[in-house]
Parts: C-alpha cells; sequence; structure tokens
C-alpha cells in the first residue's frame, strides 16, 4: 500500500540535497537560494487541499479514489525529474522544480488520506510509520546515489555537463525518475480501495448536485476551516517551527558545510562539489536513521502518546541540527571494517548529528499525522489532509520571504549561522508540542 511513497520520496531527496547547488551551478547568488524554492510551498499550499478535496468526492468502480492521483503525479514529477539536470539557465531550472513539486503534491496528499481510508484507527500509527520507512528508505537512496556512482567509478566527481551540473547528478535524476513512477505502479496495480458505503455513495452524489467541481471544492476547504478541530488549530505553531527549521537546513546545508568544512563558497572548487557530495550523504545518513527507528515509535507511541514521542524527537533533532557546525568531516568517530579486507571504513564525528534528526525526521512523518488521524471527520480526510499540509507550506513560504528579506543578513549572511537558527527552531517546535490537548474516548488527555 504504501511502496509508492518510495518513489515519491526519492523525488524529494534529489531535490533537498541537490537544488540548491544546480541553482548555484547555473550562477545563482547566495541570497537567492531562498526564492529560487518557492515553487515548493506554493504548490503544495494551492494543490493539496483542492487534491484532497477532489479525492474525497471522487469515486470509480475502475480506478479507485485515491490511486489516480497517485498516477497523475507520478508521471508529472518523473518528466520533470529527467529534463532537470539539462536546465541551461536558472529559470528553465526553477520552472522545472514547480513541475516537479506540483506532481509530487499531487501523488503524495491523497498518499496521507489512503492510510485513513483503509486502515481501521488503532493501525493509523503503524501505517503512517511505514509512509515513514519509505521515506527513510526512499530518501536515503536518492541522497547516496551521486556519492555511489562516483565511489565505484562510473564518473568522476569532476565530471560536469555543458551546464556545470556533475554528470552523477544526472544520472542520479533519471534513476529518480524511474523510481518515481514504478513503485507507483506498483501501489496502484496491487492496493485495492474499498469501495465506499451506500451511504457514503449517497453523500458523494448529492455533492456533486451542489454546484460544480471548483464550487463544491472551495465549499469543502472554507467548511472545513470554520469546523477545525482544536488538535489541529494546536499544531500550527508545533509545524511552523518545524518546517521553518528544515527549509533552512535544505537550503543551506551545502553552503554550510562548504564553508565550514573547507573554507569555501566557490563552487568551482573541489571543496564546493565536495560539500554537495557530502550533503547527499549527510542527509542519507539521517534517513537511515529515520526507517530504522520508525517501527521502533509505534510501541513508544502506543506507551507514551504520540505527543510524548513527537516532543522528544524534535528535541534531540534540535541538538542534531545546531551541532553541525562543532563536528567534524575529518575526525573519525569509529571504523567500520570491510569483510572484504580492503580496508575499513571510516565513520566521522559529523555523522553524530544524524542521529538526532533522524528520529525527529521519523517523528515528524507519522506523529502529527497521527495526532490528527483520531480528531478528523473520516469523510473528510483528504480536505483535512490537505489543510494539515498547508501548516507545512506556509512556513515554507514565511521563511522564503523572510530570509531573502531581512533574516540572511540579520543572521550575517552566513549559512553556518541559519544552520544553528535552524536547530533553535526544532527546539522551539518540540515546547510548543507540550501545549497540545488530544482526546481519546471522549477524554482529553494532556
Amino acid at each position: 500500500m504504501n511502496f509508492g511513497f518510495f518513489g515519491i520520496q526519492f523525488s524529494f531527496g534529489l531535490q533537498q540535497s541537490n537544488m540548491s547547488a544546480i541553482y548555484k551551478y547555473l550562477g545563482a547568488e547566495e541570497s537567492e537560494i531562498p526564492i529560487l524554492w518557492l515553487a515548493g510551498p506554493v504548490t503544495g499550499l494551492i494543490l493539496q487541499p483542492i487534491i484532497g478535496a477532489i479525492s474525497d468526492g471522487t469515486w470509480s468502480p475502475r480506478f479507485g479514489r485515491r490511486k489516480p492521483f497517485f498516477l497523475i503525479g507520478a508521471i508529472c514529477a518523473s518528466v520533470a525529474l529527467l529534463f532537470m539536470p539539462y536546465s541551461p539557465s536558472i529559470w528553465i531550472a526553477a520552472s522545472l522544480l514547480w513541475i516537479l513539486d506540483a506532481g509530487n503534491n499531487i501523488a503524495m496528499e491523497p498518499y496521507r488520506a489512503f492510510v485513513s481510508d483503509i486502515l481501521p484507527k488503532k493501525q493509523h500509527s503503524l501505517g503512517f510509520l511505514m509512509q515513514s520507512f519509505f521515506t527513510g528508505l526512499g530518501t536515503t537512496l536518492a541522497n547516496f546515489t551521486p556519492a555511489i556512482l562516483i565511489s565505484i567509478g562510473f564518473f568522476a566527481l569532476t565530471d560536469t555537463m555543458d551546464n556545470g551540473i556533475p554528470v552523477a547528478t544526472y544520472w542520479a535524476f533519471f534513476i529518480g525518475a524511474f523510481a518515481s513512477i514504478a513503485s507507483i505502479l506498483v501501489s496502484v496495480y496491487t492496493t485495492k480501495e474499498y469501495p465506499p458505503t451506500p451511504e457514503e455513495l449517497a453523500a458523494i452524489k448529492a455533492e456533486k448536485e451542489h454546484g460544480n467541481i471548483l464550487t463544491r471544492t472551495w465549499k469543502d476547504i472554507v467548511t472545513a476551516f470554520k469546523e477545525m478541530p482544536l488538535t489541529m488549530k494546536q499544531l500550527i505553531p508545533v509545524k511552523f517551527f518545524t518546517w521553518y527549521a528544515m527549509f533552512c537546513y535544505w537550503q543551506y546545508l551545502t553552503s554550510a558545510m562548504s564553508l565550514s568544512f573547507f573554507g569555501t563558497l566557490d563552487t568551482d572548487t573541489a571543496g564546493f562539489k565536495e560539500a554537495q557530495v557530502l550533503t547527499g550523504q549527510v542527509n542519507g545518513s539521517y534517513n537511515i536513521v529515520c526507517f530504522m527507528v520508525a517501527f521502533a515509535l509505534v510501541p513508544l507511541a502506543y506507551k507514551i502518546g504520540a505527543k510524548g514521542v513527537h516532543f522528544f524527537a524534535l528535541i534531540l533533532g534540535g541538538i542534531g541540527v545546531f551541532c553541525i557546525p562543532y563536528l567534524s568531516v575529518t575526525e573519525v568517530l569509529f571504523s567500520i571494517p570491510n569483510p572484504f579486507g580492503s580496508g575499513a571504513t571510516p565513520i566521522y564525528t559529523l555523522y553524530l548529528a544524524t542521529i538526532g534528526l533522524g528520529i525527529a525526521w521519523a517523528s515528524m512523518l507519522a506523529m502529527p499525522y497521527q495526532l490528527l488521524a483520531g480528531s478528523i471527520p473520516k469523510e473528510k480526510t483528504g480536505v483535512y489532509m490537505g489543510i494539515f499540509n498547508m501548516f507545512i507550506v506556509i512556513p515554507m513560504i514565511i521563511q522564503i520571504l523572510t530570509m531573502q528579506g531581512f533574516v540572511y543578513e540579520l543572521l550575517g549572511s552566513n549559512p553556518i549561522n541559519v544552520i544553528k537558527m535552524a536547530g533553535v527552531f526544532l527546539g522551539l517546535a518540540a515546547v510548543f508540542t507540550l501545549f497540545i490537548k488530544v482526546k481519546r474516548k471522549n477524554q482529553v488527555v494532556q
């Protein structure tokens, strides 16, 4: 059921680790990076609630309710991934990112509702954490792909295309295009959606008699906002600080590590190219932690609650991100023996940060949805999941506008300080988690 999430997140992983570097290879200035990431949050803001509302009112005996959206989104994302590395200019790369993010959002939003549709409430934690598992797996492979291609000798670090983008980056995007469409097809062809009950079919039919699809969709979104559950409202500050922080991290990690470890921001240097590959390895490592701990969070969530798990996870993530500039890419923490006898692989202190961030990432992708799923009406799952994801993209838009406008200068125009601020914001998100009230069995549990 959740295997398609692997491809969606492979696509997201490629852009998280490579888009800032691609923009810089094409001539973007450091201060211009945030605005060039605008595609993701804006397409999410517009598309997710709309797609969620439309999918709530969709049913086809042949194609189902959510699966058509998976397939359409995967096709759009795959096309954008194929063409991205060939971008001759910044504006073409930015345009392709808009298509890529639109495709990912069309596919991803119904996927959240897919879990609530098919699984009983007691299995929601397992369903969303399974998505965390495939998110971690897909993003891990996406982030490590360029480094793997280089390490096995297919390409050298200095092999570049005419536009300056490394050849290994192109092949990583090509592999991502295949993974995106192939994994979605697995879910589409192997998972059967349950048909609506006669009552639900009657409700869908009645809805269609009240205006066209745009009118009904707008009405559903407005009504959902007015009737928003308390738990959902209390999650707003948690989501704000979480996703402001993560956008800072994704945008500036390569530059921060290039400056901290190699003393340069010049894209023509080997140091910057090494930092781009290192970004993929760091992001891949925290995603390894994510899919390793995802299922361990299930019994923990049953024991101390999703709120408690999310609090401790965000604290660990904040500490990890804040410490990245203070760790080292040369100091060996320990070495892993090579079973084939060709020496040991060193594990550097930098990777300590990925432990906390990986635990936080697994929680971010599951616990808020677990907190939300029990408080919203089943027949409106799609539209509420779409609105809930607006609480991700609006902080991203605010981050872009404020970072571009004054925050970057306020932080000394230093990407290292941006990473430190991201760590602090994850800690603030953890604090706000403590104020959430969760309803269980008609009781309010603090």
